[in-house]
C-alpha cells in the first residue's frame, strides 16, 4: 500500500539479510519488527541465557523462556511470528573470524549490544566489509540511534563518534532503565534497517539521534567522517 515500498520493496525485503547482534531489549522488539515486515533471512546472535530480570524490557522472551539462549528464545519468537521467513541461531559470542563471516554475509547489521568491546568490534568488521551499520542504545530514560554505511556517501563510522579509550559503556544491568526506552530505540533501528533495505527516505548516517523520555524530546547531533579515525580514516 505505501508506495515508498511497493511490491518491489517488499520483494527486497525478502531478499533481504540481516544479522542482528545483540537479543536484548533492542534486539527482541527490532527483530519482530523485521520479521513481521517480511525480511527472509534473519541472523540472531547472544550467548546469553534468559533470565527473570529481562522480562521487564526484553519482549522476545517470556517465563517459560528462563533459562534458554536468548538467540534461540527469539527465533522460536520470530518463527512463530512468521514461519515464511529463515531465522539463524549464532548461541557463541562473535569475535574475530566467526564475526567476519556472519557481517560479511550480511546485508545490514543491527547492534543490539550493550558493550563498547563488542560495539567496536561489529563496527570494524561493517569498515572492512562494507556493510550498513545501525546502531542503537539505551539506558536509564535515555536512547540514541545512528546509521553508518562504510563507503558510502564518505559515511563516518562508529569509531569517528566515540572513541576507543578501553572505558566500557555504562549497561542496562548495572544502571536500570525504563523499559519502553529499549522498545522505542529497537523499533527505530528496526525502520532505518527496512529504509536502507528498500532504499527509501533520509537515513540518519552522519547523525545522532538522541532521546530524552523523561522530557520525552528528540535531538539530532550532526558530526562528520573523522580523516584521523583510526578504523576508517584516511590519515
Amino acid at each position: 500500500m505505501l508506495p515508498q515500498c511497493d511490491i518491489e520493496g517488499q520483494l527486497k525485503l525478502l531478499a533481504a539479510k540481516v544479522l542482528i547482534i545483540g537479543a536484548g531489549g533492542l534486539g527482541s522488539p527490532a527483530a519482530m519488527y523485521l520479521a513481521a515486515a517480511g525480511v527472509g533471512d534473519i541472523s540472531i546472535a547472544d550467548h546469553d541465557i534468559v533470565d527473570l530480570s529481562n522480562l521487564q524490557r526484553q519482549i522476545a522472551h517470556c517465563n517459560d523462556d528462563i533459562g534458554v539462549n536468548k538467540a534461540i528464545s527469539t527465533a522460536q519468537t520470530l518463527n512463530d511470528l512468521n514461519p515464511d521467513i529463515a531465522v539463524h541461531v549464532i548461541k557463541q559470542k562473535l569475535a574475530g573470524d566467526e564475526l567476519d563471516t556472519e557481517v560479511r554475509k550480511a546485508d545490514v547489521v543491527l547492534d543490539c549490544s550493550d558493550n563498547f568491546t563488542t560495539r567496536f568490534a561489529v563496527n570494524s568488521a561493517c569498515v572492512k566489509y562494507q556493510k550498513h551499520l545501525v546502531s542503537g542504545a539505551a539506558i536509564r530514560f535515555e536512547g540514541q540511534v545512528s546509521v553508518f554505511t562504510p563507503g558510502i556517501n564518505d559515511s563516518p563510522c562508529y569509531n569517528c563518534l566515540y572513541s576507543n579509550d578501553g572505558e566500557e559503556l555504562q549497561n542496562c544491568a548495572t544502571n536500570g532503565v525504563m523499559a519502553p526506552i529499549t522498545g522505542i530505540v529497537g523499533s527505530v533501528q528496526a525502520l532505518e534497517a527496512i529504509k536502507l533495505i528498500i532504499g527509501t527516505g533520509e537515513s540518519l548516517i552522519g547523525r545522532l539521534l538522541l532521546l530524552d523520555g523523561l522530557s520525552m524530546e528528540w535531538n539530532t547531533m550532526k558530526f562528520r567522517k573523522n580523516a584521523n579515525c583510526p578504523t576508517c580514516g584516511s590519515k
